[in-house]
């Protein structure tokens, strides 16, 4: 299947502004990008990062300024992967690329949450049923409440207040994943309307976590909490401080942004 997807920011700064974004799809999928189109208004390169992600630095001009990225992606037809007998690993035994995810970091402090997390989950089958019960959990327990939460919101932020956005829903479930000894990461990207009803709220990026499970990572999405069609992957990390699309060394101050997830058709 083929979807479209991009964003178009325009700023308005009052000096030279440095910033970096990460907006592009990851070329290492899980969707084939076919063809993609980034444009800014001055002199900027790229660059991966840690985690793989596809950063560009660009120098903001003095005054109103626009950003723009488009991509026709090829991304799998079928549903997100699920397998429930996928069985959780001991601590000892996780590779490294799957240990770093069980660290606290910016937003996500398990230890804080360690004691409610079992109290809550614990009588839960280890492995997939567990996961599945922490998504579950968080779905139905926090509200989606636009506006409800700032750039220093943290996972037991979202805890007790009950509410927050996408990116607080992965947070959490995050963090209850790495208190429960499950390895889970932070993603940010593209999700199309495929085969769902449209929602009221106009389309902007989207965050879901992985965890992992019986050797892989595996797709979790407490926000929609169903399996999708149609995500494409910006960005990977600890958490959304890894995944942020705009980072910023001055005033410059953001005057719109919108964002687009389409399906086209068959590929």
């Amino acid at each position: 299947m083929l979807v479209r997807v991009g964003c178009s920011f325009d700023y308005d700064a009052p000096e030279l502004t440095h910033s970096v974004w990460q907006v592009r799809a990851r070329p290492d999928g899980p969707g084939r990008i076919l063809d993609e189109e980034w444009s800014a208004p001055a002199r900027s390169h790229h660059y991966l990062d840690a985690y793989g992600n596809v950063c560009d630095r660009v120098l903001l001009p003095a005054g109103p300024s626009q950003l723009r990225y488009d991509a026709i992606v090829e991304v799998d037809d079928r549903p997100d992967a699920t397998d429930p007998s996928a069985s959780s690993t001991a601590v000892e035994d996780l590779p490294d690329e799957a240990f770093l995810y069980l660290l606290p970091s910016r937003y996500c402090w398990p230890e804080l949450l360690r004691e409610s997390a079992w109290d809550q989950f614990g009588d839960r089958s280890p492995g997939w049923a567990r996961v599945a019960a922490v998504s579950d959990w968080v779905h139905e327990h926090i509200a989606y409440v636009q506006g409800s939460s700032t750039t220093e919101t943290t996972a037991l932020d979202v805890w007790v207040s009950r509410q927050g956005v996408c990116r607080d829903l992965t947070h959490l479930g995050v963090t209850l994943c790495r208190a429960l000894n499950v390895p889970a990461r932070y993603v940010g990207g593209y999700l199309a309307d495929v085969g769902v009803d449209l929602p009221d709220l106009p389309m902007d990026f989207c965050s879901w976590f992985e965890a992992w499970l019986d050797g892989r990572w595996w797709t979790f999405d407490p926000r929609n909490n169903e399996p999708r069609v149609g995500r494409v992957v910006v960005a990977r990390g600890r958490d959304a401080l890894d995944a942020a699309m705009v980072t910023t060394w001055g005033a410059a101050v953001l005057k719109t942004m919108s964002v687009w997830a389409d399906e086209l058709g068959e590929a």
